[in-house]
């Protein structure tokens, strides 16, 4: 019900193209191209997020009398748990052995994409309580299917406040971003560290380089062509095969973002001579630069470090942009300028016991996060006050 008591109608949809791009994006918001239209039918079309991968698209519509769209959340019945970053396999395991039925569960979320942002869509007129009436709906939908469980991965802090409002389970996890505080070019931020890690970021791009024998290639825009993409799409696949045995992203949704949202791409390919030896693959928000996937053919000494984490900030600098997020994991972020901050998803667990076991579990868990994140913030590189005049 509404607030005048009249009934809320909510649809579900098996596949994103059912809503208008229009819509969709109204709700969305331009600040995050992951939550875009276009991102997640690329993801649906290319045949990376799809019931046959475990990705069963059910995106929720919440629309007024007219039929206007409302509200929304991208969303999928998954029958796995690859590919989310917030690990619940745990959970699962425990569930199955008790006798319960753990998949298909419900999952608020961007497919293979740990990138924090809205997960409740609304429109910019929309009512106060569309959210709510989101939250709603998803506890309906898991309560009409009898599903396990609902988990909303990696929303922004005020929804995260919301869904616990409303009954689920609160979930803190860590990642590492880089914030820009004014810098002017890479050098102004080098010019922040302390004396000892600028040196060591220096020999780093240096080495990076293999002494000139490695260039890298900033491709956006009309740049992105298709041999380009081929060569990324064989590096992303070497890595892929070498660090978890399963690619996600087909070559076609790569052709695709590449054709559709070409300005929200950086590319930063490595090239030998006229080979590309590795690549990073970035998305661009309105204010932030987003690292999403890396492939190299080999290991190359510092060359991961150069792609992914010094040429984003460059490019974050150069563009006056606020942040770069590169991604899940990796505490050597940290040295180089990347330092830690929470991240959160929220959990709706019917069954008593269940829900019970699972709060225990993330009481203990929140507390050691929370202590992980305050003391790796003591080993920032960034100079102290005493050390302003180090050379």
């Amino acid at each position: 019900m509404n607030d005048t008591g009249e009934p809320i109608t909510l649809t579900v949809h098996g596949a994103i193209r059912e809503i208008a791009a229009g819509e969709w994006d109204a709700c969305a918001g331009g600040n995050n191209p992951t939550v875009s239209h276009v991102f997640l039918n690329a993801l649906e079309e290319s045949g990376s997020a799809t019931a046959r991968s475990g990705w069963a698209p059910q995106h929720l519509a919440f629309r007024d009398r007219a039929g206007r769209l409302l509200g929304a959340v991208p969303m999928y019945l998954k029958s796995h748990s690859y590919g989310e970053y917030v690990f619940d396999w745990g959970w699962a395991d425990a569930y199955e052995r008790a006798g319960g039925r753990y998949y298909p569960k419900l999952l608020a979320a961007v497919p293979f994409t740990p990138v924090p942002g809205p997960r409740l869509l609304v429109a910019p007129a929309a009512p106060a309580a569309t959210k709510a009436h989101l939250i709603a709906g998803l506890v309906e939908l898991a309560r009409q299917r009898k599903l396990s469980s609902v988990h909303v991965n990696f929303p922004e802090e005020e929804d995260f406040g919301r869904l616990a409002e409303a009954g689920f389970l609160q979930r803190v996890g860590q990642q590492f971003h880089w914030t820009n505080q004014g810098y002017r070019d890479f050098d102004d931020y080098l010019a922040a560290l302390n004396h000892r890690k600028r040196k060591a970021v220096k020999k780093e791009r240096r080495e990076a380089l293999a002494g000139g024998q490695i260039e890298i290639d900033l491709l956006t825009g009309s740049a992105l062509n298709e041999k380009a993409w081929d060569a990324f799409y064989r590096l992303y696949l070497g890595t892929s095969d070498r660090k978890w045995g399963q690619a996600y992203l087909t070559r076609r949704f790569f052709s695709m973002i590449g054709e559709r949202m070409p300005d929200n791409i950086v590319l930063f390919m490595a090239r030998r001579g006229r080979d590309y030896v590795a690549g990073a693959f970035n998305l661009l928000g309105r204010d932030t630069i987003y690292g999403r996937n890396w492939g190299a053919h080999r290991e190359y000494r510092f060359l991961h470090f150069e792609c992914c984490y010094y040429r984003a900030i460059e490019f974050a600098c150069q563009h006056g942009l606020q942040r770069v997020e590169a991604g899940a994991q990796g505490p050597h972020k940290l040295q180089r300028g990347y330092l830690p901050v929470p991240t959160y998803s929220a959990h709706w667990i019917p069954d008593p016991g269940f829900r019970r076991a699972v709060a225990q579990f993330l009481t203990r868990e929140r507390d050691m996060v929370e202590q992980k994140i305050e003391h790796l913030a003591e080993y920032s590189p960034f100079r102290h006050a005493e050390e302003d005049g180090a050379p």
